[in-house]
């Protein structure tokens, strides 16, 4: 499948979870596949997490094409310096993957609010909120220059019609991220740019893999990991929005994995349609 070749995409965020998914889905889809993070080398010491590096890797060895480029989005300046490097090399950027999200560098409990640590604020203003806003900053220009087409801009957050998600802070900031992205629709709209949040079940990171003691080889002997997704079903959402010729029609609004899946027929890496996640 090279739908979307001669396309050129960044993943923010791209070295594991959704972010490793989306940026190997866009690769098999025939895009120039950029991805970001912190996390370099082949793997990391002691842990069995991705890197930029390994992902860019496996990119490689499915016959697609990608770079990787270590970059820190709370720093301005490696977020604008990242930009640079693609408008050097490519001249353009047509899908933006606003997947940067420091949210759970602590556990996000279901506690009141004021018994939660104060440090989430910057986790997920900090590194999820404040970095995809930035990130746009710096990539809109590069995007506005491609002509034909428009272009594309996921913002990977969490929504579920207005359902509050427990956690004052995790719903200010999912919340404020879907809110962004109508601002953008409505700013980029004459440019013939989408700007759609995207709003994924419950997937399988690697994160929540370790935390069942199992792999993605063994998942299905977890009862309590019947109902989730692979990281690359929301990659193949992606894709099917970046094919989508009238995706300026679901610009601004939030569209949900499960929900497209039906839409566009695609499946899970194990042949299933999930179902749109529903809080209880």
């Amino acid at each position: 499948m090279t739908t979307l070749k001669g396309k050129v995409a960044l993943v923010t965020g791209g070295s594991r979870g959704a972010g490793r998914g989306i940026a190997l889905e866009l690769a098999r889809a025939g895009a120039f596949v950029y991805v970001t993070g912190r996390s370099t080398g082949l793997k990391q010491a002691g842990q069995l997490r991705g890197t930029i590096d390994s992902v860019c890797s496996e990119i490689v060895e499915n016959g697609g094409e990608g770079a990787a480029i270590r970059c820190d989005h709370t720093r301005d300046q490696e977020t604008e310096a990242a930009i640079r490097q693609i408008a050097n090399e490519q001249g353009r950027l047509d899908i933006l993957v606003n997947n940067v999200w420091g949210g759970n560098r602590l556990p996000i409990g279901l506690e009141p609010f004021w018994e939660q640590p104060p440090a989430h604020w910057n986790n997920m203003f900090e590194a999820g909120v404040r970095a995809q806003l930035m990130t746009n900053y710096y990539a809109v220009p590069l995007m506005r220059r491609t002509e034909e087409n428009g272009g594309l801009i996921i913002h990977t957050t969490f929504w579920d019609r207005d359902k509050y998600t427990g956690n004052i802070y995790y719903d200010l900031a999912k919340n404020a991220l879907t809110r962004m992205a109508y601002g953008l629709s409505v700013e980029l709209a004459a440019d013939g740019i989408a700007v759609i949040p995207l709003s994924p079940g419950w997937m399988r990171t690697e994160h929540v893999l370790e935390e069942f003691g199992t792999d993605e080889d063994h998942w299905q002997e977890v009862e309590a990991l019947k109902n989730t997704e692979s990281t690359a079903y929301i990659g193949r959402a992606v894709v099917a929005l970046a094919e989508e010729p009238d995706r300026l029609s679901l610009s601004g609004i939030p569209q949900q994995v499960g929900a497209l899946a039906e839409r566009y027929g695609f499946t899970d890496s194990d042949g299933r349609k999930v179902p749109v996640f529903r809080m209880e």
